[in-house]
């Protein structure tokens, strides 16, 4: 019935939608089916309404509400899907209260846990208990059953919130009176929310039920997108997300002020956000997304200070740095290699390692561009006679599909390198047309599982066509599928939706599984919150016949490139573990990796209390005896070089260097 109901709607609405698309209407109910409808015509997976997505749609609703769990209780969640149940029958009948009472619901529990924290927060004998440990994570956690248990776990709640201000600088009383205006300002907010913020709401909760990339954005939030794609206002460079009530840093932008820092990683959490050297930092747990990216941007060379907090083995660490907001700059944070000499029978060889941040493409034919870059550099590691190289993609986000393509292709004379491929399209092959191999010798690729896109498509071709072996943490991020935006007439806004996967040579999707290593090694990255597997409703991977190119490898003898051999990766991997196994510095990020997984669902409230820990009070140190720019970033590439999965990928291609040459490992190699 549903189905029925959706299909017949949508022919109705398209007519109003198509009209008077100059003028901008107002996104009301009655259009939310045909909107749902445009969606459901190309998304890759779901081509019709089910129970089965309606129930999805409906968990992704209340997930938007109440995000930290800290308003709703049982009672309420199961009147809101009982509400909820039904909503699409009433909307095509011209009913459009249900997101109403809903709210309404909703808005009756905000009131009282906003009159409770108040209450709290005025106890005259208020104070911050170090000992309170509070669960972080929202999905490890139920609702509560009762208003009591809601207020025993907002207690807790408020307590970091407090802690998190003390921690920024603020005294306790005036952290008091921040945290009870937050709390009204956001009753004060709920309370103000429009019905076509509601419908909002409710388009993008469907949008999210489909999969983790497909969205809806309203006027306002494609207004942001554009400025965004055109990087018209000034940031930090990172990709931001928020997760349980913080603001994450998912990737950073190369050339951005984050990444030249130097401090700032991904899944590092912003915690706090101060304008300028001085003054207090405002907290912004707790903050949508688009206000923290608001106080973030500012004007071109001012300052912004970030309180960052970042997961550790033994307890969090909390510190600030200062970005000044800038545009990206390619320039500086270009493709770059780097020579590492290791002695191999008593002669000694040259390695390059070509470290490559991003798939950048300053969209001009003969500016700046990841593919031309390394090409650039290959031709310099030709000439200093290199005996192999590591392609190091273990920060690479993505970026530029043309530059994958391309870059794929430098390694190999020419064939397929990435397919597009939906439910509904036959499909898009893209392949390297250039014949010419610029690099023939050993080849490795480092990878993380922050190694996402692009960079998934490069390791699996390359992996596919035999061409490299792939090295790092066990995964890449497993982010294989293709949005498109579209915009609707009216300026009602703008839907994405995933269309399509990539698929590698060998026939399978980087989604969701990404692409394996075949010599896996400890990496600080290997979190199981890290990768698409860990997002809400992430595609399941998928397989088409193989569609490798016979033409890939050159038929002169002399110049072509062997294929890695299977017999070849188990001695590799096998002389890798021994090294990783008694290598203390893999034995520490192993035992961190372990220590962080088994303690990060509960957060206690000392350590957010410790604003800086000695190791990062060293660091800024260190940092103010190094004075000038160029000395700052030569220690970074000294720490680069001397980090434990670069010096194991470089043992790895030696070692790769030696197989190729003799066929087995009988000899010695020295660092």
């Amino acid at each position: 019935m549903l189905r029925r109901i959706f299909k017949n709607f949508s022919i109705i609405v398209l007519v109003v939608l198509a009209s008077g698309s100059s003028i901008s209407a107002e996104l009301k109910c009655k259009l939310i089916p045909s909107i749902m409808n445009l969606m459901l015509g190309q998304h890759i997976l779901f081509n019709e309404f089910s129970t089965n997505l309606n129930s999805r749609l409906i968990d992704q609703y209340i997930k938007s509400l109440d995000t930290t769990k800290t308003y709703l209780i049982q009672s309420d969640v199961k009147a809101i899907k009982d509400i909820l149940s039904g909503t699409f029958r009433r909307f095509q009948k011209g009913a459009c209260n249900d997101l109403d009472r809903v709210q309404k619901v909703f808005l009756k529990r905000v009131d009282e846990r906003t009159v409770f924290a108040k209450k709290y927060l005025a106890e005259k004998d208020f104070k911050i208990d170090p000992k309170i440990e509070i669960q972080v994570s929202n999905d490890d956690r139920e609702y509560p059953k009762t208003k009591s248990e809601a207020e025993g776990y907002l207690k807790k709640y408020i307590q970091w919130q407090v802690a998190n201000f003390v921690a920024s600088g603020t005294e306790l009383k005036e952290a008091i009176q921040q945290v009870a205006r937050r709390y009204e300002r956001n009753e004060k907010n709920l309370k103000d929310v429009k019905a076509e913020d509601l419908n909002v709401r409710y388009l993008d909760s469907f949008a999210n039920a489909l999969d983790p990339h497909s969205s809806f954005l309203s006027k306002d939030m494609l207004e942001e997108f554009q400025i965004n794609m055109r990087l018209s206002l000034e940031g930090i460079g990172a990709t931001l997300s928020f997760q349980d009530g913080y603001t994450v840093v998912e990737q950073l932008v190369p050339g951005g002020a984050a990444a030249k820092s130097g401090i700032i990683e991904p899944q590092d959490k912003i915690v706090a956000v101060g304008e300028g050297q001085e003054g207090a930092l405002e907290p912004v747990i707790d903050l949508s997304l688009k206000d923290v990216v608001k106080k973030i941007r500012g004007k071109k060379d001012t300052i912004v200070r970030l309180s960052i907090l970042r997961k550790r083995a033994d307890k969090p660490e909390r510190f600030t740095v200062s970005l000044t907001r800038q545009k990206i700059d390619l320039e500086q944070e270009a493709a770059q290699i780097e020579y590492i000499e290791k002695e191999i029978d008593g002669k000694k060889q040259k390695y390059g390692v070509i470290n490559l941040p991003s798939f950048y493409n300053d969209g001009s034919e003969s500016g700046r561009s990841a593919a031309r870059d390394v090409k650039k550099l290959l031709a310099e590691a030709e000439k200093t006679k290199v005996a192999g190289v590591v392609l190091d993609l273990s920060s690479n986000g993505g970026g530029s599909l043309d530059d994958a393509v391309s870059l794929a292709g430098l390694f190999f004379k020419t064939g397929n390198v990435v397919r597009t491929q939906g439910g509904r399209s036959s499909g898009k092959t893209w392949a390297d047309q250039d014949s010419k191999v610029d690099f023939s010798g050993p080849l490795v690729v480092l990878v993380s599982r922050l190694s996402a896109s692009a960079s998934e498509i490069v390791a699996g071709a390359l992996q596919d066509y035999k061409r490299a072996v792939i090295v790092g943490a066990d995964h890449t991020f497993g982010k294989g599928s293709v949005q498109q935006v579209v915009p609707l007439p009216s300026q009602l806004g703008a839907f994405k939706v995933t269309m399509d996967m990539f698929f590698i040579p060998g026939g399978n999707s980087t989604q969701h599984r990404g692409v394996s290593s075949d010599i896996v090694f400890p990496s600080p990255f290997s979190s199981d919150d890290i990768g698409e597997k860990s997002l809400d409703y992430s595609l399941p991977p998928k397989t088409i016949p193989p569609f490798l190119s016979s033409e890939a490898n050159l038929e002169d003898p002399k110049n072509r490139w062997n294929p890695v051999e299977k017999d070849w990766l188990k001695t590799l991997s096998g002389e890798s573990k021994k090294r990783v196994d008694v290598n203390e510095d893999f034995k520490k990020i192993k035992d961190e990796v372990a220590k962080a997984e088994k303690r990060k669902k509960v957060l206690k409230i000392a350590d957010v209390l410790e604003s800086k820990d000695e190791k990062e009070k060293e660091k800024e140190a260190e940092d103010k005896k190094t004075k000038s720019a160029e000395a700052i970033k030569e220690k970074r590439r000294q720490d680069y070089l001397k980090r434990a999965d670069i010096q194991e990928a470089v043992n790895i291609v030696a070692d790769l260097s030696i197989l190729e040459a003799k066929g087995s490992l009988k000899t010695t190699a020295k660092n």
